[in-house]
């Protein structure tokens, strides 16, 4: 396919594809030579490091934002456990498991639309003592920061922050009314105002159309993310997406392969919905994909660590930090 070759040439060439190109490559290249295309751009751009990272769910529930996919919202019925953030000596004991288990980067995530000032202190005070007791790359999910609270995060050994657009602006109130997509990219400004890098991606499988999938992606390489999740809806009883169909892995596949075109240096990492693939993602990351979170999700399982550094040793990934964090440790 002619126009599959040019795009690849350009993006090997340090180039971008626009969103009219994308849309072709998305809706008309076959599919096996659109992954094997992104995965050549993936060994070109990013080399073989593969980013594994583990989560704590470290403050669940009672949410006061109404998105339709979320089990933690206040507004959904999905029955999950709820409590108040963990403690230091609780997070700092799932760090520890997690670099047990192989894993470099751990990410505490919360519930809630932001932390409140005496929670990010709390927070701060567990960062700390992760940076103290593991070697750990720590990243934090805390909702609508302001820049001094991202500071105060990056001083504790912070170095990046996650907070997901979701989708494309277009379709975004149609899944949240409660905060807008420009809070969300005020949010991931601030972070980077305070020196950290950003993971930001979104949940496929909600509605949106191939235009909303390509819009996020332009949006995501506008801001310079590093670090992009790709989730797959998992429709949890009590939500008002419980009865949407789950994606497929050619689904999956052909959105990785297209965020690799899009995002060439980017980590497109396998996140949410990972375990609903017939192969636990194993041929993304053959098209296109090189990182994954590891471990249980918030609110459903995943993959386990020892599982995934087998599937990466049999891809020919080896394990690593990416971005700056990456260079550092080098």
């Amino acid at each position: 396919m002619k126009a599959l070759e040019e795009a690849l040439d350009r993006v090997l060439s340090c180039g971008e594809i626009s969103r009219d190109e994308a849309l072709v490559l998305y809706r008309d290249a076959p599919l096996e030579e659109l992954t094997r295309a992104a995965d050549a751009i993936r060994r070109a751009r990013c080399g073989t490091t593969f980013d594994l990272c583990a989560i704590i769910n470290g403050k669940s529930g009672r949410c006061s934002e109404n998105c339709r996919f979320c089990a933690q919202s206040a507004h959904n019925g999905a029955k999950i456990d709820e409590y108040e953030l963990l403690s230091a000596d609780e997070i700092v004991a799932g760090a520890k498991r997690a670099e047990a288990a192989g894993v470099l980067r751990f990410s505490i995530v919360t519930s809630g639309k932001r932390l409140s000032s005496r929670e990010v202190d709390q927070l701060c005070e567990a960062i700390r003592r992760i940076r103290a007791e593991t070697s750990l790359a720590v990243c934090c999910s805390s909702g609508l920061l302001s820049v001094e609270s991202f500071r105060a995060l990056k001083a504790a050994g912070m170095t990046r922050a996650h907070n997901n657009l979701e989708t494309s602006r277009r379709f975004f109130p149609s899944i949240c009314t409660t905060h807008s997509y420009d809070e969300k990219l005020a949010a991931l400004r601030a972070a980077r105002e305070a020196g950290l890098s950003l993971c930001s991606g979104g949940i496929f499988g909600l509605g949106e159309t191939a235009e909303d999938r390509i819009d996020m992606a332009l949006t995501l390489r506008d801001v310079g993310v590093e670090s992009v999740p790709i989730n797959i809806l998992n429709a949890i009883p009590g939500t008002p997406l419980a009865e949407t169909a789950p994606l497929t892995s050619t689904d999956a596949r052909r959105i990785v392969a297209i965020y690799r075109f899009l995002l060439p240096t980017a980590s497109i990492r396998l996140a949410g919905g990972r375990g609903l693939l017939d192969d636990f993602g194993f041929r993304c990351f053959e098209s296109g994909a090189n990182a994954t979170i590891t471990g249980a999700m918030l609110t459903t399982g995943g993959v386990d660590a020892k599982s995934d550094l087998q599937m990466i040793r049999i891809l020919g990934y080896r394990p690593g930090l990416d971005g700056r964090e990456g260079e550092s440790a080098r």
